[in-house]
């Protein structure tokens, strides 16, 4: 995979970089925001490894900034900052996916493979519910016409619901399918994304999308 690390730390980013290609992949580095969002827009990245704290252009406003300009690389935010309401603001940003600092090698090497088979593995087709429009081979989805901006987790986790339209998906469900076995996961995970997803879907007078199914999970549309 074509990998994208953006650490200011020297020594961390030698120590991503190096790892990375003794894993095959092939990694481009840059040491600011600014730069990143160049690389960005030049490469054909699977992933970008993104730390928050950076000069010039710190990562949350990276990642937004790629969001706005529609693409659709999976983002793996690194931080040393594990509240909840820190991470709320990767993910709302435009992350898919963090690690606190410090973390496992073996486990982000891990996570990187799982972005790269999400990107790689998306369907060929296009989802409806009410008028929400989404188009699983561009991760593109619209609301009334309009477009709306997700992250790749985001799109992911819509989707799940989308297609199982009229059936309640349970919280474990969510979990297993999004995040497989990762004990690091918790409900409060889900809530946060959801919480993203109605943001950005329900602004407005208008039916909302998402239904809440206390103590058991979520669903889209009329039930079966």
């Amino acid at each position: 995979m074509n990998v994208l690390v953006v650490e200011d730390d020297a020594e961390m980013a030698e120590l991503l970089v190096r790892g990375l290609r003794e894993e095959s992949h092939e990694v481009d580095l840059a040491r600011d925001g600014r730069a990143a969002l160049a690389l960005s827009s030049d490469g054909d990245f699977d992933v970008i490894l993104l730390d928050v704290m950076l000069p010039e252009m710190n990562g949350l406003e990276v990642a937004r900034q790629l969001r706005l300009r529609r693409e659709q690389v999976p983002v793996l935010m690194l931080t040393a900052r594990d509240a909840l309401p820190d991470i709320v603001k990767g993910l709302d940003a435009g992350a898919d996916d963090y690690m606190t600092k410090p973390f496992s090698f073996v486990e982000l090497l891990a996570r990187v493979r799982a972005l790269g088979r999400r990107r790689a593995g998306r369907p060929k087709n296009v989802l409806e519910v009410e008028d929400v429009i989404l188009d699983a081979t561009t991760y593109r989805t619209f609301r009334g016409g309009r477009e709306i901006y997700l992250s790749l987790t985001e799109f992911r986790l819509l989707e799940l619901l989308v297609r199982n339209r009229g059936v309640v998906v349970s919280r474990h469900a969510i979990l297993e399918t999004l995040w497989g076995n990762r004990r690091d996961i918790s409900e409060n995970t889900i809530d946060a994304f959801i919480r993203l997803l109605r943001r950005k879907l329900d602004d407005g007078p208008r039916t909302k999308l998402i239904q809440t199914h206390r103590g058991f999970g979520y669903s889209v549309g009329a039930l079966n």
